[in-house]
C-alpha cells in the first residue's frame, strides 16, 4: 500500500523518570539543553539570573549548556534542578542525559565525516521515522557498495583513498541501522531518473534496482517510485528528509544537504509543509514492486 497520508505515531512515551533513547553526544547535548531551557523559562527565570544564583555556572556557559554546544556534567545538571525546583525523577533523568553528553559514538571521532553531517548521523540513530525524497540519487544507506563506489568517484576528489574511506563509512552506517531494535521505519520516494541514470555501468544499476526491490520486501521500509508520466510535482525544489522521535521533548527535523553543509529545519509550521508536500509526492508515487 503506497503511504498516502504522511501522519506521526498516534502514541508516545511521556518524559518522566526513564531514560531518552537518544544517540549520539551532540543529540544528547541538544536533548538536553533543550528540557533545561525548558525547566528555567518555566520557573521565570533569564540566564543572567541564573548565573547570579551562585552555582559556578556563569551566563556565557549556560547559554553553551542550553544550545547544545558542550559536554554537561552531572554536577551543573544537578545544581540546575535544585534551583529550578524539579523532581528527582527528572533530575535523574537528566543526569543521565548528561553522562551522554560527552560519549562518543562510531561517528564523532570519525575525521572523514564532515562535523555538519555529524548531527544527521545521531539524528538519523535515533529517529523512529525517517521519510526521505531523492530526485538524483538513491539514498546513502539503501546503496550497494559498487554504486556507492561509482558516486563518490564521480566526484574526482584529489585524495587517492578518499572513495575507500567514504565508502567503508556508508556500510557502517547500513551495519548500524540495521543492527537498530527496533528498526527505524523507513519510507522513501525515488524520482523515476534515480533508476534509470547509469550509475557506475548497466550492470552496477541493474544490481542496485534488484536490491532495492529485495529491501522493500522488509516490514519496516517501504520504497516508492515517482514516474515520468507524474509531470510535475510537489518536491521539485529537491531532495529532504524528515526525521521523527519517539520522545515528545525532541522536536522532529527536516534536513537539507548540499555539497558543503546542511540545514536543520525544527519549527513546526516549516516540519508540517514538508509533512504536506511528502504526502503530495506519496499520491503521486507506486511501490517500487509495481513500477516496470
Amino acid at each position: 500500500m503506497v503511504w498516502a497520508t504522511y501522519a506521526r505515531p498516534v502514541s508516545r512515551p511521556q518524559y518522566g523518570g526513564e531514560s531518552v533513547p537518544v544517540t549520539g553526544q551532540r543529540v544528547v547535548r541538544r536533548a538536553l539543553g533543550r528540557r533545561l531551557t525548558r525547566l528555567r523559562v518555566a520557573t521565570g527565570q533569564s540566564r543572567r539570573e541564573v548565573a547570579e544564583a551562585k552555582l559556578g555556572i556563569s551566563e556565557p556557559t549556560l547559554h553553551r549548556i542550553e544550545t547544545g554546544k558542550v559536554p554537561v556534567t552531572v554536577a551543573n545538571v544537578r545544581a540546575l534542578c535544585w534551583l529550578y525546583g524539579v523532581d528527582e525523577s527528572i533530575a535523574g533523568a537528566l543526569s543521565d542525559l548528561a553522562l551522554g553528553t560527552s560519549q562518543e559514538e562510531w561517528w564523532d571521532a570519525n575525521p572523514a565525516i564532515p562535523e555538519w553531517f555529524k548531527l544527521y548521523v545521531g539524528l538519523e540513530a535515533s529517529a523512529s521515522t525517517i521519510c526521505t525524497y531523492e530526485g538524483e540519487v538513491v539514498p546513502g544507506e539503501l546503496q550497494t557498495e559498487q554504486y556507492a563506489r561509482a558516486i563518490y568517484g564521480a566526484e574526482q576528489t584529489q585524495e587517492g583513498d578518499a572513495t575507500e574511506r567514504h565508502i567503508k563509512l556508508r556500510m557502517q552506517r547500513q551495519a548500524a541501522m540495521a543492527s537498530r531494535h527496533p528498526k527505524p521505519r523507513l519510507v522513501t520516494v525515488l524520482g523515476e531518473g534515480v533508476l534509470t541514470r547509469q550509475v557506475g555501468g548497466p550492470d552496477v544499476l541493474a544490481a542496485q534496482v534488484e536490491h532495492l526491490r529485495e529491501a522493500a520486501r522488509q516490514k519496516h521500509l517501504e520504497i516508492l517510485v515517482l514516474p515520468w508520466s507524474a509531470g510535475a510535482h510537489a518536491a521539485m525544489a529537491g531532495a529532504f528528509r524528515i526525521l521523527d522521535f519517539e520522545d515528545p521533548e525532541d522536536p522532529d527535523v527536516v534536513y537539507l544537504e548540499s555539497h558543503i553543509g546542511a540545514l536543520y529545519l525544527e519549527e513546526p509550521q516549516e516540519v508540517q509543509e514538508y509533512r504536506r508536500i511528502f504526502t503530495l509526492i506519496c499520491e503521486a508515487s507506486v511501490p517500487i514492486a509495481d513500477f516496470r
